[in-house]
């Protein structure tokens, strides 16, 4: 089984996910955390409602909010 790299994930962070967003971004800001996220591309504005294992699995970086 793959490991997953554990992120303490918060409100306000930048999360840069493996995949691209059809408007070029592979960042998104979190708008929410529980067992499902809220994100926002940082590219187009564009949220999406997402399963925290799914943002484990597709994160490749975090950035914290300054």
């Amino acid at each position: 089984m793959k490991k997953v790299m554990k992120f303490n994930y918060e409100v306000g962070d930048i999360v840069k996910l493996k995949k691209q967003h059809p408007c070029g971004s592979r960042e998104w800001e979190i708008l929410r955390v529980g067992a499902d996220f809220r994100l926002k591309c940082t590219g187009c504005g564009h949220q999406i409602m997402i399963t925290r294992k799914a943002v484990e699995k597709s994160t490749k970086e975090l950035k914290k909010k300054a």
